[in-house]
Protein backbone atom coordinates (compact mmCIF):
# COMPACT_ATOMS: atom_id res chain seq x y z
CA UNK A 1 0.00 0.00 0.00
CA UNK A 2 1.45 3.35 -1.06
CA UNK A 3 1.40 6.08 1.56
CA UNK A 4 0.36 9.53 0.37
CA UNK A 5 2.26 12.53 1.70
CA UNK A 6 0.15 15.09 3.64
CA UNK A 7 1.98 17.87 1.76
CA UNK A 8 1.34 18.41 -1.97
CA UNK A 9 4.23 19.97 -3.95
CA UNK A 10 4.06 21.20 -7.54
CA UNK A 11 6.31 23.18 -9.88
CA UNK A 12 9.79 24.03 -8.66
CA UNK A 13 9.01 22.56 -5.23
CA UNK A 14 8.64 19.12 -6.84
CA UNK A 15 11.48 19.51 -9.39
CA UNK A 16 14.27 20.25 -6.88
CA UNK A 17 16.26 17.01 -6.74
CA UNK A 18 19.68 18.08 -5.44
CA UNK A 19 18.76 21.33 -3.74
CA UNK A 20 17.82 21.95 -0.11
CA UNK A 21 14.23 20.73 0.22
CA UNK A 22 11.59 23.29 -0.67
CA UNK A 23 8.31 22.86 1.19
CA UNK A 24 9.37 20.98 4.32
CA UNK A 25 6.66 21.71 6.90
CA UNK A 26 6.71 21.65 10.72
CA UNK A 27 3.42 22.17 12.59
CA UNK A 28 3.08 22.93 16.32
CA UNK A 29 0.00 23.39 18.47
CA UNK A 30 -0.90 25.18 21.68
CA UNK A 31 -4.26 25.48 23.43
CA UNK A 32 -5.33 28.48 21.33
CA UNK A 33 -3.19 28.49 18.19
CA UNK A 34 -1.16 26.61 15.59
CA UNK A 35 2.29 27.53 14.38
CA UNK A 36 3.78 26.23 11.17
CA UNK A 37 7.13 26.70 9.51
CA UNK A 38 7.79 26.05 5.84
CA UNK A 39 11.25 25.92 4.24
CA UNK A 40 11.53 28.17 1.19
CA UNK A 41 15.25 28.16 0.25
CA UNK A 42 15.98 30.41 -2.69
CA UNK A 43 13.09 32.77 -1.88
CA UNK A 44 14.42 36.19 -0.83
CA UNK A 45 12.48 38.80 1.14
CA UNK A 46 13.15 41.78 -1.19
CA UNK A 47 11.62 40.02 -4.20
CA UNK A 48 9.34 37.77 -2.17
CA UNK A 49 6.56 36.79 -4.58
CA UNK A 50 4.76 34.53 -2.13
CA UNK A 51 1.02 34.34 -1.49
CA UNK A 52 -0.34 32.62 1.61
CA UNK A 53 -3.96 31.45 1.56
CA UNK A 54 -5.41 29.89 4.73
CA UNK A 55 -8.99 28.63 4.82
CA UNK A 56 -11.27 28.19 7.84
CA UNK A 57 -11.04 24.39 7.55
CA UNK A 58 -7.25 24.57 8.07
CA UNK A 59 -6.17 24.12 4.45
CA UNK A 60 -2.99 26.11 3.73
CA UNK A 61 -1.81 26.98 0.22
CA UNK A 62 1.47 28.76 -0.44
CA UNK A 63 2.18 29.93 -3.99
CA UNK A 64 5.25 31.73 -5.17
CA UNK A 65 8.06 32.24 -7.62
CA UNK A 66 11.76 31.60 -7.24
CA UNK A 67 13.56 34.22 -9.30
CA UNK A 68 16.26 33.43 -11.87
CA UNK A 69 19.57 33.01 -10.04
CA UNK A 70 22.36 35.46 -10.86
CA UNK A 71 25.45 36.35 -8.90
CA UNK A 72 26.15 40.07 -8.97
CA UNK A 73 29.40 41.68 -7.92
CA UNK A 74 28.32 44.81 -6.02
CA UNK A 75 31.50 46.68 -7.01
CA UNK A 76 31.10 46.25 -10.76
CA UNK A 77 28.52 45.55 -13.42
CA UNK A 78 29.66 41.92 -13.78
CA UNK A 79 26.97 39.25 -13.64
CA UNK A 80 27.82 35.60 -13.13
CA UNK A 81 25.81 32.52 -14.02
CA UNK A 82 26.12 29.64 -11.56
CA UNK A 83 28.24 26.63 -12.55
CA UNK A 84 26.83 24.59 -9.67
CA UNK A 85 23.29 25.17 -8.45
CA UNK A 86 22.49 24.08 -4.91
CA UNK A 87 19.26 26.10 -4.50
CA UNK A 88 15.95 25.12 -6.13
CA UNK A 89 15.64 26.07 -9.80
CA UNK A 90 13.77 29.22 -10.76
CA UNK A 91 10.05 29.00 -11.45
CA UNK A 92 6.63 28.77 -9.85
CA UNK A 93 5.93 26.61 -6.83
CA UNK A 94 2.83 25.57 -4.91
CA UNK A 95 2.73 23.94 -1.45
CA UNK A 96 -0.56 22.65 0.00
CA UNK A 97 -1.16 21.05 3.39
CA UNK A 98 -3.78 20.88 6.14
CA UNK A 99 -3.53 22.04 9.73
CA UNK A 100 -4.95 19.63 12.34
CA UNK A 101 -8.12 21.67 12.90
CA UNK A 102 -10.24 24.68 12.02
CA UNK A 103 -8.66 28.16 12.24
CA UNK A 104 -9.58 31.85 12.03
CA UNK A 105 -7.64 33.20 9.01
CA UNK A 106 -8.25 36.79 10.17
CA UNK A 107 -6.01 36.13 13.19
CA UNK A 108 -2.79 35.25 11.37
CA UNK A 109 0.75 36.53 11.99
CA UNK A 110 3.15 35.56 9.18
CA UNK A 111 6.87 36.31 9.29
CA UNK A 112 9.50 35.54 6.69
CA UNK A 113 12.96 34.91 8.10
CA UNK A 114 16.23 35.63 6.29
CA UNK A 115 17.02 31.92 6.57
CA UNK A 116 14.32 31.07 4.01
CA UNK A 117 11.78 29.97 6.61
CA UNK A 118 8.18 31.18 6.52
CA UNK A 119 6.74 31.09 10.05
CA UNK A 120 3.03 31.59 10.65
CA UNK A 121 1.05 31.71 13.89
CA UNK A 122 -2.70 31.34 13.45
CA UNK A 123 -5.44 31.24 16.07
CA UNK A 124 -7.73 28.24 16.31
CA UNK A 125 -11.38 28.63 15.35
CA UNK A 126 -13.49 29.49 18.41
CA UNK A 127 -16.87 30.75 17.21
CA UNK A 128 -18.54 30.23 13.83
CA UNK A 129 -18.09 32.98 11.26
CA UNK A 130 -21.66 33.92 10.40
CA UNK A 131 -20.66 36.66 7.98
CA UNK A 132 -19.85 34.24 5.14
CA UNK A 133 -17.24 36.72 3.93
CA UNK A 134 -14.19 35.00 2.41
CA UNK A 135 -10.84 36.02 3.85
CA UNK A 136 -8.45 37.34 1.18
CA UNK A 137 -4.95 35.80 0.73
CA UNK A 138 -2.25 37.28 2.97
CA UNK A 139 0.66 39.06 1.23
CA UNK A 140 4.02 38.25 2.76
Amino acid sequence: MESKSPVNLTGTAKAAKYAPPLGLVDIGESKHAYIFRVSLPGVCKPQCNVKLDIRNDGRVEIEGVIQESEFINKHSNNKYKPKLQQLPPSGNFNIIFNLPGRVDPRLTVPSFRNTGILEVVIMKHITPNNSGTPVPPIPI
